[in-house]
């Protein structure tokens, strides 16, 4: 590693002309394997302290909350159940999305059975124009059912006195907290440039490669990968901590932060460092404003901005309504 640095910086190597017009020690520094692997960590720790100043009294009143709810409720609203109930309908539900929730399913099940369906004489399917989106049309549908449909009715079934508004769902008080929304935006756009000038950057977004055809093909991803945030924001934000704020108080925002970070592996790296952060503020502003509609808006425009600064720094915009 200190050769690897020294040769990085010491003006007497011979390195190409080329490339010391082209790229500064620093920017290579950047780039060197180890350095950019630790990059991330003072970063967090430096972003603590103003999490913590914003959402401190947030944190205190959840926990007044617990320890109020230890010695008002009755012993079996607070056992073991919830907190087993909710742990293993996340495990169960994420490894059904790592084995049977991506397009290689599609791959294999339903791509078949389409292509039979249009021989059969159903032309608009169009296969061959819309494979792509397609497969993902069955990724946003395994996320909105494991993350809505299979949580949500289980624990209905499980504890049918819990009202299912409570995990993030209601709107009363919506618009009052509009401004944390601005605020996170505030926060959040200046990263999302540095991450798009990233070199990993434009050939992970948009997922849905063919976005540029057209921009039918972009605002139909598009509004599949708004689907898919809804469903991930309420499983994480508003069910999971719902279902456990009782139970661990503000820990419970730290234990969801911790599944949310790991769904991001394979994405950019920086960005996955950064899913640490997105977990515990959007956790808390969920808390903080009981509903996961805030969070909810901050995602989509971030995917959303991701999606076009990605194609507009590749000048990869659409030209054209349809393909």
């Amino acid at each position: 590693m200190i050769s690897g640095l020294a040769g990085l910086m010491a003006p007497d190597l011979p390195l190409p002309l080329t490339r010391l017009k082209d790229v500064s020690w620093f920017t290579a520094l950047l780039e060197h394997p180890p350095i950019k692997a630790l990059i991330p960590i003072p970063i967090l720790i430096a972003l603590w302290p103003f999490v913590k100043k914003f959402f401190a009294a947030t944190w205190r009143e959840l926990d007044e909350e617990a320890r109020q709810a230890r010695l008002t409720l009755p012993a079996e609203e607070l056992d073991y159940r919830r907190p087993v109930a909710c742990f293993s309908i996340v495990a169960v539900v994420l490894t059904l999305q790592e084995y049977y929730g991506g397009r290689g399913i599609f791959d294999t099940q339903f791509r078949p059975w389409l292509n039979e369906l249009q021989a059969g004489g159903w032309a608009f399917i169009k296969m061959e124009k819309y494979d792509e989106l397609y497969s993902y049309g069955w990724w946003v549908f395994a996320r909105v059912f494991g993350y809505v449909a299979v949580p949500l009715v289980t624990w209905k079934l499980l504890f049918p006195k819990d009202s299912l508004l409570d995990m993030g769902l209601r709107t009363k008080g919506f618009f009052s907290h509009l401004w944390i929304y601005g605020l996170c935006l505030a926060v959040v756009v200046p990263a999302m440039l540095i991450v798009s000038s990233q070199p990993d950057f434009g050939t992970y977004y948009p997922f849905y490669k063919l976005s540029s055809r057209s921009w039918f093909d972009f605002l139909s991803w598009e509004a599949m990968y708004f689907l898919q945030f809804f469903a991930l924001e309420l499983f994480f934000r508003g069910w999971f901590v719902g279902a456990l704020r009782r139970h661990f108080g503000a820990g419970a925002i730290f234990a969801m932060a911790v599944p949310y970070c790991m769904i991001h592996y394979g994405k950019p790296y920086l960005e996955a460092n950064g899913a640490i952060v997105a977990g515990v503020v959007l956790g808390s502003l969920a808390m903080r404003t009981r509903s996961i509609y805030a969070g909810f808006l901050v995602h989509i425009t971030v995917a959303f901005s991701m999606d076009f600064l990605s194609l507009w720094r590749r000048a990869a915009l659409p030209h054209q309504f349809w393909g």
